[in-house]
């Protein structure tokens, strides 16, 4: 009996100081209004790290942006007329031409005009027999190319509407590595979508743009890199600024996939309003060029400079008789900057040079023998002129064939043997395209006319009725015959 009323008590004192424990250690703090400590309670001698905002600051609000956005962005849907080839059925019945079938294309697109001018990716629309726009109140209209840029990867179009929304051009050179961003399209036909993320780059050449100097493609290569989510159908589409200001159009995703994986591209700004500037006004990019060959500032580079640290581009070369020979550049001169814009890399380079047209002076920033220069140029145009180059054609021309044309320079002619001959430069919807003509071709004879520039086609074709046949030669010199009705 007494080991029984032992063990009670021994149960009861440690009932007694199991719940003193819990309530000295465990039980949960009771904060007055006045944020004290409870009554007879230690204060912790250790704060806890919370986190705050820089006084002042707020909450960055993306809404306002993501409004303005949407609206102004329109899905791009595309038809393409293609044969196909079944090469089993060409092994035991011979070649047979096919009928041509539809293949569809999607992408994204911004309204920059509020009458009806669109800019997205050149590759977007590259080829497409139809083009088609749908608005974000879901309208549809049919498109037609205004002009191409292939070394941007830019296109400019335009519906027959008025009263658009539109976004506003922002300036990319004041864009900021770890600035919010929004991306604006329709990836896999989701209308209307939004995505957010940061600049985590900018100047970012990915050698996507190929190299082609025989369809007169150099490629400009300076995106902004982001993280914002950027899928197939969001080519096009727009990179806004918490202001709701176009920064860049995107245009190519990183990814072993084919999906997004992290990383996205896009067009800055500046040199988006630049081409569609020159595509609406003259029907083609009117680029300058610097006349030097160039490379990035490496250690060496800069040791044998002179230089406390590793900035710059350098100048390899100089073209004879280019603008920077004929303003007193030299060979193994630095260049700083271009304006008050600093160059560090090919592609920020680049993209500053592409900003101009031939004929525009800017004052560009070299480092020669330990000593900055600022030095006047004049730019100049691949052709080593300093003036913009007339509109390849009469708007009327180029809307009812669909291209763009312009005068076979002479050692084009002379490579191919000819005396005479228009190239087409471009192919876009109509009637050239509908024919079989692709880029490149040059027209020599219009119903055994001569053509020799632009303006000759446009007498040919006036008041012409039914067909009429088209000669030419292809860059690898290949004959070809076109007919082409009117």
């Amino acid at each position: 009996m007494k080991r029984t009323f032992s063990y009670f008590l021994a149960a009861l004192a440690g009932g007694i100081l199991a719940m003193g424990g819990y309530d000295l250690f465990l039980r949960p703090s009771q904060v007055r209004s006045d944020g004290a400590p409870p009554f007879g309670a230690t204060a912790p001698t250790v704060p806890v790290s919370m986190p705050t905002l820089t006084p002042g600051a707020a909450p960055v609000d993306l809404v306002p942006a993501a409004e303005v956005s949407v609206n102004a962005v329109v899905h791009v849907t595309t038809e393409t007329m293609v044969r196909y080839r079944d090469p089993f059925q060409d092994f035991f019945w011979g070649y047979r031409p096919s009928q041509p079938q539809p293949r569809e294309g999607v992408g994204s697109g911004v309204i920059i005009a509020d009458d009806g001018y669109i800019v997205t990716n050149n590759h977007v629309v590259e080829g497409a027999d139809k083009i088609s726009i749908h608005l974000n109140d879901n309208r549809s209209l049919p498109a037609r190319v205004i002009g191409r840029d292939p070394s941007t990867d830019i296109a400019l179009l335009k519906v027959d509407a008025t009263e658009l929304p539109t976004l506003e051009f922002g300036n990319s050179d004041e864009v900021k590595v770890g600035e919010w961003v929004l991306a604006v399209g329709n990836p896999m036909n989701l209308t209307s979508t939004v995505t957010a993320g940061i600049v985590s780059a900018k100047a970012r050449n990915i050698n996507l743009l190929q190299y082609d100097p025989g369809r007169d493609i150099f490629p400009i290569e300076s995106f902004i890199q982001t993280d914002a989510a950027v899928n197939p159908g969001n080519s096009g589409g727009a990179l806004v600024n918490t202001q709701g200001q176009l920064i860049g159009i995107n245009t190519a995703i990183a990814s072993t996939t084919g999906q997004y994986a992290g990383y996205s591209f896009a067009v800055p700004a500046n040199i988006v309003r630049k081409v569609t500037s020159d595509l609406l006004e003259y029907g083609s990019v009117q680029r300058a060029y610097l006349g030097v060959s160039i490379r990035n500032m490496d250690q060496a580079l800069a040791e044998q400079a002179r230089m406390d640290r590793i900035r710059g581009v350098y100048v390899n070369g100089l073209t004879e008789g280019g603008a920077a020979q004929s303003a007193g550049l030299k060979e193994g001169d630095v260049i700083l900057k271009v304006g008050n814009i600093e160059v560090n890399n090919v592609p920020q380079l680049q993209e500053q040079v592409g900003k101009f047209r031939p004929g525009d002076q800017v004052t560009v920033t070299v480092l020669r023998d330990d000593r900055e220069r600022v030095v006047d140029l004049t730019l100049r145009g691949r052709d080593g002129s300093g003036t913009v180059a007339a509109a390849p054609t009469k708007r009327e021309l180029s809307e009812v064939l669909g291209a763009q044309l312009a005068t076979a320079t002479a050692d084009e002619l002379r490579a191919l043997k000819l005396t005479n001959g228009v190239k087409v430069i471009s192919v876009d919807t109509g009637r050239l395209r509908s024919s079989g003509i692709r880029e490149g071709f040059i027209i020599t004879r219009v119903d055994d006319q001569p053509i020799t520039k632009p303006d000759d086609i446009e007498r040919a074709l006036t008041n012409k009725r039914g067909g009429v046949l088209i000669e030419g030669v292809y860059p690898n010199g290949t004959r070809a015959y076109y007919g082409l009705g009117v």
